[in-house]
């Protein structure tokens, strides 16, 4: 893995040369800041391995800095400096997620070591500039997002209950775990449970496990979530569609922290941040008897709710170029760019699925436009029938307007060679096929690079060309599929 520098931020020139003089010792390099302006700026395009950052600064002071290192890079182990008596600066410090703070005047052996440790620290996390499937970045720079931003850095060291409501596809589950990971419980479990998701008969047994001979089936004892999230986080989505008897169970425990297995007759008590979601509006489920008032008060503590896309149309482009590029990674293809008409024809989009949509779209992408730099005319054709340009040609920027509205990504069903897909799918998961998604996957870029191949007469390069793919990208394909080409 390729080191990248460590940033050191400080307005006093002095701080910083006897630290680069120091890290140059020690073989590291460094890049150095007279501001945290500069240095934010320099964010938007790269992220040191460690930085390294005074606290009060003129202009944009430390703690600011870090709060907007924490929005875009969660895992950068940022050091603070501080005034040895300015301890409340040291308090804020961490609470925003710093890895450690050093007091001035510091001792300089003891700040290089500081510093390696943050260093081992950041290098042992995979890629930290990819999104993990277990804690995701939230991107998001709009003032919208900043509201949020702010209410995760004060709720992450309390043990408060928090409901985050917001359409689906907003990222609810994103800020529970942001919620989670910068909490004293980061390192113990954050478990997620979407009850919507589970049968009636079955969640009690998810939710609070079930003891042996409890029911037909229950041949062994089994822990709940509440269990396997002892000490950690339990995360409650579309938690509107609970039934009602469990909504009784659910509040005993948060009331008195205790519960009982399905099936048990011992209390077992529990030590659980619980953080509950839903798009509903339970103040109307409450009113029509589905939701009890009673639980709805104690999940209500602390609400946090997630703005629409349609409210943070600025993150557009950046929540684009993040998706398209994660797409490439994933598929192992050169990343794709927006022309600017294109993106500004995004940016307009009304996207009902929010950031999950746009998500999917970008997958789309990927996949199924043409050529690198991806125009209006590329993007999915129901997109610009919902928008009414669907018209030959190129289609202009100008002819773009503010006003733009779409509907859903289309359903299965609603698209041809997709309903087959699904349908074989389904087929071949009830034979128990092995190796499905492989199988699949090797059939479906069969088909692309062959018809891609035809439309070329065999020219290899030229089909990378259409298909948006890289030259040794389509090469490696060929052999690994048994195609031939003419070049």
């Amino acid at each position: 893995m390729t080191m990248k520098p460590i940033w050191l931020v400080d307005d006093d020139e002095s701080i910083r040369w006897v630290l680069e003089k120091a890290l140059a010792r020690q073989n590291l390099v460094t890049r150095s800041f007279s501001n945290a302006r500069d240095a934010l700026t320099a964010l938007e395009t790269e992220a040191p391995q460690v930085l390294v950052s005074d606290i009060r600064m003129h202009g944009i002071s430390g703690l600011t800095l870090l709060q907007k290192v924490k929005e875009l890079h969660p895992g950068l182990p940022v050091i603070v400096m501080t005034a040895f008596s300015d301890l409340d600066s040291a308090v804020a410090a961490f609470q925003g997620g710093a890895f450690d703070y050093l007091a001035k005047p510091f001792d300089l052996d003891k700040a290089i070591e500081l510093i390696r440790r943050a260093l081992e620290e950041s290098l042992r996390e995979i890629n930290v500039e990819q999104v993990s499937s277990e804690t995701p970045e939230i991107l998001g720079q709009a003032a919208a997002m900043q509201d949020v931003f702010r209410a995760i850095g004060r709720l992450a060291q309390s043990n408060v209950t928090v409901l985050i409501t917001g359409e689906s596809g907003t990222g609810k589950e994103l800020v529970a775990r942001a919620l989670h990971k910068h909490s004293p419980r980061s390192q113990q479990p954050m478990i997620s449970l979407n009850t919507a998701a589970i049968p009636k008969d079955l969640l009690e047994s998810e939710l609070f496990g079930h003891e042996r001979g409890a029911f037909t089936g229950a041949q062994t004892a089994r822990r709940g979530r509440f269990e396997q999230a002892e000490g950690g986080t339990l995360f409650l989505d579309e938690i509107g569609d609970m039934p009602f008897d469990l909504q009784t169970r659910l509040l005993r425990v948060l009331s008195d922290g205790h519960f009982y297995r399905v099936g048990g007759h011992q209390p077992i008590k529990s030590n659980v941040r619980v953080i509950a979601a839903t798009h509903q509006n339970l103040e109307q489920r409450v009113a029509q008897g589905l939701f009890r008032e009673d639980l709805y008060h104690r999940l209500n503590v602390i609400r946090l709710r997630i703005p629409s896309l349609r409210e943070r149309r600025d993150d557009i482009p950046i929540l684009t170029r993040h998706f398209l590029s994660q797409s490439a990674v994933q598929l192992g293809v050169e990343s794709k760019r927006m022309s600017e008409s294109a993106m500004h024809f995004l940016s307009q989009l009304s996207l009902p699925g929010n950031v999950r949509q746009l998500e999917n779209l970008c997958n789309w992408i990927v996949v199924m436009a043409p050529g690198q730099t991806v125009e209006i005319k590329d993007l999915p054709p129901e997109l610009l029938e919902a928008a009414d340009l669907a018209v030959p040609g190129n289609v202009s920027s100008a002819a773009v307007s503010s006003e733009v509205v779409t509907q859903p990504m289309p359903s299965p069903s609603d698209t041809n060679w997709i309903g087959l897909l699904e349908r074989e799918a389904a087929g071949l998961l009830e034979s128990n096929q092995p190796e499905i998604m492989n199988e699949l996957a090797k059939q479906f870029e069969t088909i692309l690079i062959r018809s891609a191949l035809k439309f070329t007469h065999g020219r290899k390069n030229e089909a990378a060309i259409r298909l948006g793919i890289g030259r040794n990208t389509i090469t490696r394909k060929l052999a690994e599929l048994g195609i031939e080409s003419k070049d």
